[in-house]
């Protein structure tokens, strides 16, 4: 039995901050083997960068994965090109930037780790469920296979859920920082829930501080966003214990650490 830990999007100084000074004990805590973040928002500002990416890495985390906010910097491209622990989503088009799925060895077990991005109220990108068929054959060698379903939609999150269940250890939806309480394991052995949540500053609007998403909605003013800086931080995430040996998983357990 292995034990991965998925961390919801991390956001900002603050919410790498907080993976770095709290994931190791975590870890040790709850026996944990291998660590999954969502790591678009990791930057001071949208997106992430060089420094974002070394410092969640070095914090613990195995595999970064991405989304529509990964390209936001483009003097990331050429390290996204070369790493072989970020990810971004796989139904962008050829030639873009970085890779959509990777393998780790871990032990005796091979781990696919598979970014898909949502296309219900996002980017007209490939159908996500076409690109993981095309990937799952690509997956053959990995009895252990993990999705973070970067997603806005509820409805496309569940049934993307359903339509891998059996094909895949686990399905971990992201982006819109708000963790969801059904966490299940599907029919078919396969963990689910529609999104981890959030790393970052709690008083916030999705980790944006809330005047100014406030004013943007309200008032109409296109003002730049701000990540929160004052208040507690918390810390969603989800546990997925799986079966090497066939791939299911047998439970998951959604989390929320609270941090000053």
């Amino acid at each position: 039995m292995i034990k991965i830990l998925f961390i919801g999007d991390v956001v900002g100084f603050f919410g790498c901050k907080a993976v770095y000074e709290n994931l190791h004990k975590i870890k040790s805590k709850n026996k944990i083997d291998f660590v999954i973040a969502n790591g678009e928002n990791s930057s001071v500002t949208n997106g992430i960068t060089v420094k974002a990416a070394e410092y969640l890495l070095n914090a613990g985390v195995d595999a970064i994965t991405g989304g529509n906010h990964t390209f936001k910097k483009r003097d990331f491209f050429d390290y996204l090109n070369k790493s072989n622990e970020i990810l971004r989503p796989a139904n962008y088009p050829n030639g873009t930037p970085g890779k959509g799925f990777l393998k780790f060895d871990l032990f005796h077990t091979k781990i696919c780790v598979i970014n898909l991005s949502g296309v219900v109220y996002l980017e007209s990108l490939a159908c996500p469920f076409e690109t993981f068929d095309k990937i799952l054959g690509q997956a053959d060698d990995c009895k252990v296979k993990i999705i973070d379903f970067h997603a806005e939609a509820t409805a496309e999150k569940r049934a993307m859920g359903f339509y891998v269940d059996g094909k895949v250890s686990a399905i971990f939806g992201t982006h819109t920082h708000v963790q969801t309480s059904d966490e299940e394991i599907l029919h078919n052995g396969t963990a689910y829930i529609t999104d981890v949540g959030m790393t970052g500053i709690a008083n916030s609007v999705l980790g944006v501080k809330s005047e100014i998403s406030i004013m943007r909605m309200k008032g109409k003013i296109p003002l730049k966003f701000e990540h929160a800086d004052s208040g507690f931080c918390k810390m969603e995430c989800a546990i997925v214990e799986i079966d090497e040996i066939n791939g299911k998983s047998t439970k998951i357990e959604r989390l929320r650490f609270k941090f000053d």
